[in-house]
Order: structure tokens, then sequence, then C-alpha cells
């Protein structure tokens, strides 16, 4: 019932529509970025180098004549893997922390909060700096800070709609049939929450490649031979008066995917809430 509220929904709205198909493409190139490819990822010709854009290189070349849309499209799957690994732990921890301590409350309720406002009370920027350069510099610790930046946001979620869950007559009547209180929150409360969680989590993904992609800019996120759309703007950036072009097209493909996420949040908002969805 619920995927077939999502589908009419997307249906009715042409730009979410269009959105769905580019997230749904770019996701195919990523997992088949070999077959995409035009050319190897090490495959040089210093010939070439700094070219513009011309039939054989259809986004130019690089300082080393490589193929900057071979290059772009093995950054597509390093980017959606560190957008979608950095949810995983805010989803698997932060989610079930937000059920429990809204649910039980009390003293531990406020416990939890505290240490959430303050991990909020940083820049999320500024905290994936910090943890980064704790860590190291790596893909993996930067899919680690970004999970850290996160992590309150899904939590302070799930704690603000279980506590509007908890006062509906559906669980005073599971609690007076003896239901435990682990079996309300997995049986009763995880389902009645999960639609604002997916459409956190859209917006969250675009947050975390725009994160993904400034720490690597910096040369704080993937590190060569790894390749993601961050790297590829700080090396267009060391050449951007030679050729300018190399920094188009990663900045666009960042643009593209930060818009078609944030539509399909929207939608996935309409799409969800009944409320929302009866005024529209």
């Amino acid at each position: 019932m619920v995927l077939k509220a999502i589908t009419r929904s997307f249906f009715r709205d042409k730009v979410a529509s269009i959105s769905l198909f580019v997230m749904l493409a770019l996701l195919l190139v990523a997992v088949f970025a070999e077959v995409f490819a035009p050319y190897g990822i090490d495959e040089q010709n210093y010939l070439n180098a700094l070219k513009s854009p011309s039939p054989e290189h259809l986004m130019g070349t690089d300082q080393l004549g490589r193929d900057v849309l071979t290059k772009l499209i093995y950054g597509t799957r390093t980017t959606f893997i560190a957008g979608g690994m950095a949810l995983i732990i805010p989803i698997l921890v932060g989610v079930p922390v937000g059920v429990i301590v809204g649910y039980i409350g009390g003293a531990l309720d406020d416990l939890v909060m505290r240490v959430l406002d303050g991990i909020l009370a940083f820049p999320g920027i500024l905290l994936a700096l910090a943890v980064t350069g704790v860590l190291g510099v790596s893909l993996t610790n930067t899919m680690i800070a970004i999970s850290i930046m996160m992590l309150p946001i899904f939590a302070r979620l799930a704690r603000g709609q279980t506590k509007q869950v908890v006062e509906r007559d559906y669980i005073y009547a599971a609690r007076l049939a003896g239901a435990n209180a682990w079996w309300i929150m997995l049986r009763h409360v995880l389902p009645n929450i999960s639609s604002p969680i997916i459409v956190q989590s859209s917006f969250s993904f675009s947050i975390a490649v725009l994160v993904e992609s400034a720490l690597s800019f910096l040369g704080l996120g993937a590190q060569s031979p790894e390749m993601s759309w961050g790297t590829l703007l700080r090396e267009a950036y060391l050449a951007l008066y030679m050729n300018p072009w190399m920094i188009v097209f990663p900045s666009l493909a960042i643009t593209l995917v930060i818009l078609a996420s944030n539509n399909i949040g929207d939608r996935l908002r309409v799409a969800l809430d009944p409320r929302v969805r009866s005024s529209v």
C-alpha cells in the first residue's frame, strides 16, 4: 500500500520522476562503471594532456592525459558508496537510540539528548574535519566522520516521532494486553515512524555526498588510486587556468545528485505523510 502511494505520487510529479530516473541511472553507472567507462582508469597519454572536450574525449583529459569522463564514471561509484555507507551508522544506531530514549524518557532521555546537543553544537563540516583529522586521512574515516555528523539528526528525529507515537491509543492497548516494551517498540513504534526516517535518509544522502566531496577536495577524503568527484575537483582546481573544462563536469555531477536527491525527498514526504498529501 505504501509502495503504491509512493509510485502514484512520483508519476504525478514530472520533476520527481526525472530526479528518480537520474538517481537510478547514476546508480547503474556506479555499479557497472567498467562497462560504461570508454577508457581504462589508469590509461595515460601525455600527448593528450589537458585537452578540451572532443569526440575522442567527451569531457576532455587531465594533466596525465587520462579521460575525464572515465574518471567521473569511476568517481560515481566511490561517491555513491561513501554517501550510502555514511548513512548506515546513523540509521542502525541513531534510530534505535532515539526510539529507546523516546519511549523510556526520564533521566536517560535527558542525558542522551544533552550528548546529542553537544555534537550538534559543532558545525557539521567542522566536526567532520575534526574527526578526519583525529582518525587519519582515508575514505573510510571520511564515512565515519559523516556518520558521526548525521547520527544526532536521526536520533533526535526518531526520538521526537516516538514521543508522539507512544501517546496513541494502540500503544496503551498493547500495554494493557501485556506486551513488553521491546515488543511494542519493535512491532508498533518503528513501523509508524519509518516514513520520516525514509524521507530524512534522502535529504541526508545529498548532504553526505556534499561533505564527502568537500573533504576529498581538501585532500582529507578519497586518496589515490581511489577516485571520487571531490578528488576530481581538487585536480581540476590545480589545472584551472590550463583546462577550465575539468572543473565543470564534476561540479555539475555533484549539483545534479544533490538536486535530484532533495527532489526525491520532497516527493517522498508528500507521498508518505497523509496530512501533506491531502493538502497537495
